[in-house]
């Protein structure tokens, strides 16, 4: 498996994603977000807000500004190492148990 990406989080978690996972994000999924790779690192390891997912607690959600949205990237942390679910771009911060806040 051919790492496309990796980030050192703001939470001191290593996570990564695949160019095949990443296209499938932005290409099926959310393609508002194709090309914004350098912004989702940027939310991983610089984010406004991390909260930790109301429905899994190995998942937590990263938020940065983007325009006048949010860009959320959301990842699953496993063992001190993680991966990206999924990215997207939203109008408000979900609610969620709160990890860290600027």
């Amino acid at each position: 498996m051919e790492i496309y990406f990796e980030v050192k989080t703001i939470l001191g978690k290593i996570v990564r994603t695949t160019k095949s996972h990443w296209e499938l994000i932005t290409k099926l999924k959310h393609p508002e977000i194709e090309g914004k790779e350098a912004e989702a690192k940027k939310c991983l390891s610089d984010p406004v807000e991390v909260r930790r997912s109301s429905e899994d607690r190995d998942v937590y959600l990263y938020y940065s500004p983007f325009e006048k949205y949010y860009l959320c990237v959301v990842a699953r942390h496993l063992n001190g190492d993680g991966f990206i679910i999924t990215a997207y771009i939203t109008d408000k911060i979900k609610e969620g148990e709160n990890v860290w806040k600027r």
